[in-house]
């Protein structure tokens, strides 16, 4: 099992900053892709951004030159450096990893979500 615990969500007002980080923790193999995603109230989970193990990235045309991922491969950790926030950012985030246990299977793993709020 994986467990995925986050932090660093909060209340921010417009064109404010917030860096969310992701901890990963258990008895898995190896950590591959990982990423962030939000859901606004009655709306779809939707994807923010994504990082290899390699550090390839990929982002939402939505956040894209404001939001940062990176991770600590030493750590299992993952964190998304959020600017120039928007009152439409506002969602709950949850961080996602993709992991093995040393056989071929891959599995994915969610975290419990952080709210993240942005006043206009």
């Amino acid at each position: 099992q994986v467990q995925l615990v986050e932090s660093g969500g909060g209340l921010v007002q417009s064109g404010g900053s917030l860096r969310l980080s992701c901890a990963a923790s258990g008895t898995f193999a190896s950590i591959y892709d990982m990423g962030w995603y939000r859901q606004s109230t009655g709306l779809r989970r939707e994807l923010v951004a994504t990082i290899t193990s390699s550090g390839n990235t990929d982002y939402a045309d939505s956040v894209k030159g404001r939001f940062t991922i990176s991770r600590d491969n030493a750590n299992n950790a993952q964190y998304l450096q959020m600017n120039s926030l928007k009152p439409e950012d506002t969602a709950v985030y949850y961080c996602k990893a993709i992991a093995s246990f040393g056989g071929p299977n891959k599995y994915q793993y969610w975290g419990q979500g952080t709210q993240v709020t942005v006043s206009s």
